[in-house]
């Protein structure tokens, strides 16, 4: 009897999780999620996917974590369509692939434990000041919309120290502007990619670590256009249509920039190795399908860092330290910096 017991007691959670969850839609998936000593704690994640327009909003269990109502033709976010019980527990909302045109200024005010939110493919021009201001946001998601401005206000934050991370990627964005208001904004990460910006946008007052502007028809990167990014960590700049040059200096305030991404830029002409002036601290430059030429080893003086620098498929250079021959007098051997290339004549 006591090894059945034994065979038994690791199945418990599973049955648990298996079982049916109270005040579930009766189209929705719950699934209960146990944490802590003895699954003490317990949290659901309900998924209304797809479950046919007009769900939201839905009855939810009162410790769900996790809602997902992608799919549902929902046209609008109302002030009260998200406030119900079981919302205000929310660490994650999934609003993607609706048409939402319109979210009302106060619509995410009661998901103060909010952390991740993705309203991608949707139909959204704008959205007010402040809309997310007050939340614990770590993830946002605006892919795919129809942006032609954006307002870095509607990030407010009111004093909270905590990061936010923000996916812009896929909309029709043109420009975008700082805090009118002067509040200090903590967004960590923010994804532009397929907007229309056609210059480097002005971010200046936040401290981003990661930025990407893939896709833009971006024409050309002036002297200076990061120097208010201090703190960027990744930096991408892949696939820019129109791009044709990056004058020098344009990345210089960027001391802290570990990878940065040039790659499939097709129409830039070349690269002085004055662009790359400021770059201390890059590790990896990615330059695949981006320039025809050999890379000038002169860039290399303004990289002391760089480990490695990809130019096309199969085409990579890395550097190595090789220990050189050890001295008596100095007491200790120099090393020395050795540039390999998979294909001869990468480097000019």
């Amino acid at each position: 009897m006591v090894g059945f017991l034994s065979l038994m007691l690791p199945l418990l959670p599973a049955l648990g999780i298996a079982g049916e969850v109270k005040n579930c839609h009766p189209r929705c998936h719950c699934e209960v999620e146990s944490y802590g000593l003895f699954d003490s704690f317990s949290l659901t994640k309900v998924d209304c996917r797809g479950v046919g327009s007009g769900t939201a909003p839905v009855p939810i269990p009162l410790d769900t974590s996790h809602l997902d109502l992608s799919g549902n033709s929902i046209s609008s976010i109302t002030d009260s369509m998200l406030s119900g019980p079981g919302y205000t527990t929310l660490v994650s909302l999934d609003l993607s692939n609706n048409h939402i045109a319109q979210v009302s200024a106060k619509a995410f005010s009661k998901l103060r434990y909010l952390e991740t939110l993705d309203l991608s493919h949707n139909d959204l021009e704008n959205l007010s000041g402040g809309s997310f201001s007050g939340l614990r946001l770590t993830d946002v998601d605006l892919s795919d919309n129809m942006f032609q401005d954006f307002n870095l206000d509607l990030f407010n934050t009111r004093g909270q120290e905590t990061p936010i991370s923000v996916d812009l990627s896929n909309n029709l964005l043109s420009t975008v502007s700082r805090n009118p208001q002067g509040h200090a904004l903590h967004i960590n990460s923010l994804i532009l990619a397929g907007n229309k910006f056609r210059v480097v946008p002005e971010l200046t007052g936040v401290p981003l670590q990661y930025l990407n502007l893939d896709g833009n028809p971006i024409r050309s990167i002036e002297e200076g256009a990061f120097d208010e990014m201090k703190d960027l960590i990744y930096l991408s700049l892949s696939s820019l249509p129109e791009l044709t040059s990056i004058q020098p200096g344009s990345f210089r305030g960027l001391r802290n920039l570990q990878i940065l991404d040039l790659s499939h830029n097709t129409r830039l002409a070349g690269l002085s190795p004055d662009v790359f002036d400021g770059l201390t601290s890059l590790q990896e430059l990615n330059l695949s399908n981006s320039i025809a030429g050999p890379f000038p080893v002169a860039a290399f003086d303004h990289m002391p860092t760089l480990k490695s620098v990809i130019l096309g498929p199969n085409m990579r250079c890395w550097k190595t330290h090789k220990q050189g021959q050890f001295h008596r007098q100095i007491g200790q051997a120099k090393a020395n910096d050795i540039l390999t290339c998979d294909v001869e004549g990468l480097i000019s």
